[in-house]
């Protein structure tokens, strides 16, 4: 084979091979979310380990809340919580991994995290003094599962 041609031909492999090369990672995991009096939704259990976006709508009907990520292997019932049963959230065996405070009633909000294999709950922590509501001792909270 010519030189011309063995450079023409490693030309041509390099060509096709580049845009194998440049294929952008998956796209991460979408969770939907949906929080409202009492109650947090989600339309996935678990999901695979790595970036997980989490979709989250406030359905109110008449609160305000907020979406909060915390890994742990206590239940989700059987969270450390403070005098008005809200979750204490620097107490052992959690770790917050990331949140979205104050969502509007009709809004919806986004939060991405890369997540590592292992159990999670989700929920929502507001303590609302005015009406001696602490949303996670009225239910709002859920396990998740990374696999």
């Amino acid at each position: 084979m010519k030189p011309t041609t063995r450079i023409r031909t490693a030309v041509l492999l390099l060509t096709l091979m580049l845009p194998l090369a440049c294929t952008p990672s998956p796209s991460a995991t979408i969770v939907n979310v949906t929080l409202q009096e009492w109650a947090v939704v989600a339309d996935d259990a678990s999901v695979p380990a790595g970036e997980v976006t989490f979709s989250v709508t406030n359905n109110g009907p008449n609160d305000v809340h907020e979406f909060v990520i915390l890994r742990t292997d206590l239940d989700p019932g059987d969270l450390p919580v403070d005098e008005h049963g809200a979750v204490t959230e620097a107490g052992e065996g959690i770790e917050v991994v990331d949140e979205i405070e104050d969502i509007p009633v009709g809004e919806t909000q986004e939060v991405s995290a890369d997540l590592a294999a292992g159990s999670y709950v989700l929920l929502c922590n507001i303590y609302s003094a005015d009406e001696n509501e602490a949303h996670y001792a009225e239910g709002m909270r859920i396990a998740f599962t990374v696999e």
